[in-house]
């Protein structure tokens, strides 16, 4: 058989403050072409469906146009399940009927023992749970972490195992040894956060969703399909996309997916970024994180990159500026009997990492001799 392998769509979620909506459309497009073409058997969502526990009303409608199209259009069957972001009784709703329509949506752990029976495979889908589910389905209260947890549920999906299937399991946790990045919520239940990969050794093929970056696990036998948009600046050079796998044997191939709009890194000069011929050359309606080179104090320098760079998501500078003059040493008498221009000059120097200018100067003599004169000029 054929799977698709995605997760983590955080349907709702913003990249600071700016709308992804068209990024999130985009990407499911590009999703549904490659179903499509690799005429895969299902389509697996290993959790994360949205951002939010109480989604917004156009969230909830574009997820539910989403899985419509696939399910009931397409025709293609959906494994899914719940994320730590999703809402499990919510995302539940209307679930005892998806299956007429082999919609498959696990939302509760006793639902992981109950595997989907295909041709050559059995599918296990354990969504995102508390410490507390797994200490009520076992009657045990000595479980205190994750791994605790997660021994007795392998133990039992083993159980059920057919010998003459292969055996996929569908997860939603942060896998031992994994790699994280900025836009991931951590998972820390009960002081460890992580299962083990040598507790997932008996499965053919885990399909795991939480981390956003394909690359954050390489474990012979399981993978983060990652995030199919990218949502932070840390995700700025990870390739998107899903995997294909096939179950006869066991193989997983990754298909990239293209963004809409990019998220790029910017590490220049203020007089550089600014200057037409090097902007031109650059698609303006990306994602930018800009950093500059620049030591000295700009007057609104995001507003006036803004003007270029409308999508902007952080600013920051390479080598930074000192913001506390270091008078270490000097007791404040000593520092209040210094002449206040020497003062602003010092501060200025610490702060801009140069001197002030001629018109700075005389500026700031009109203003200390207003300030000198109770404010009148």
């Amino acid at each position: 058989m054929r799977f698709l392998h995605t997760a983590d769509w955080h349907i709702g979620r913003r990249l600071h403050g700016f709308d992804l909506t068209e990024e999130q459309q985009n990407a499911f497009d590009q999703i549904e072409k490659i179903a499509i073409k690799e005429k895969v058997d299902g389509i697996i969502i290993a959790g994360d469906l949205y951002d939010r526990s109480l989604p917004a009303e156009d969230s909830v409608a574009l997820l539910n146009q989403m899985i419509e199209k696939l399910n009931l259009t397409d025709k293609f069957p959906i494994y899914a399940i719940s994320g730590n972001h999703d809402s499990a009784t919510r995302l539940s709703t209307g679930s005892k009927w998806f299956q007429q329509t082999h919609f498959y949506l696990h939302t509760r752990l006793d639902q992981a023992f109950i595997p989907i029976e295909l041709a050559d495979t059995q599918l296990f889908l354990l969504p995102y749970f508390e410490l507390f589910d797994a200490q009520q389905y076992f009657n045990d209260d000595t479980i205190k972490h994750l791994d605790q947890a997660f021994k007795p549920i392998a133990a039992k999906m083993k159980s059920l195992f057919d010998p003459k299937k292969k055996h996929i399991l569908v997860a939603h946790f942060f896998a031992d040894g994994s790699a994280t990045t900025d836009s991931e919520t951590q998972l820390t239940v009960g002081g460890l956060a992580s299962v083990p990969v040598s507790l997932l050794k008996d499965f053919d093929y885990v399909a795991l969703g939480h981390l956003h970056g394909k690359d954050a696990l390489h474990a012979d036998n399981a993978r983060y399909s990652g995030s199919p948009v990218k949502f932070s600046l840390s995700e700025a050079n990870q390739q998107k996309g899903v995997f294909i796998v096939d179950t006869g044997p066991v193989t997983f191939t990754f298909k990239p997916i293209k963004p809409l709009h990019d998220v790029r890194k910017l590490t220049e000069f203020f007089a550089t970024l600014t200057d037409k011929q090097f902007y031109e050359q650059l698609p303006l309606a990306d994602y930018f994180g800009v950093t500059l080179k620049d030591t000295k104090a700009i007057p609104n320098v995001l507003a006036q990159l803004r003007d270029i760079y409308p999508h902007i998501i952080s600013l920051d500078r390479e080598n930074g500026y000192e913001t506390v003059v270091d008078y270490r040493g000097e007791s404040g008498k000593q520092i209040r009997q210094k002449d206040p221009m020497m003062l602003l000059a010092d501060f200025y120097k610490q702060i801009a990492n140069d001197d002030l200018t001629d018109q700075q100067k005389k500026w700031a003599a009109t203003a200390l001799k207003i300030a000198s004169n109770g404010g009148k000029v």
